[in-house]
């Protein structure tokens, strides 16, 4: 038995000693997945980051915004 008392010891003497770095890393990992299921949800509902800006986009080929563009103009 206080073999296991000690590991528990230690256990919680390092959670103690890493009670900062937990705390930011789950605070990293909350954030990061709402925005990776924010950009999801986006996604399926047709929503896009675009900025509607398609001479200098590198996907201006594939990109729905442009052929709105440019058959608006055509």
């Amino acid at each position: 038995m206080s073999e296991k008392r000690r590991c528990d010891k230690d256990m919680i003497s390092w959670i103690m000693g890493n009670i900062g770095t937990i705390v930011v890393a789950s605070l990293l990992i909350i954030a990061v997945t709402g925005i990776i299921i924010s950009m999801i949800r986006d996604k399926k509902q047709g929503r896009s980051s675009c900025g509607g800006n398609c001479a200098h986009c590198k996907m201006c080929a594939s990109c729905k915004t442009a052929e709105k563009h440019s058959g608006a103009s055509g």
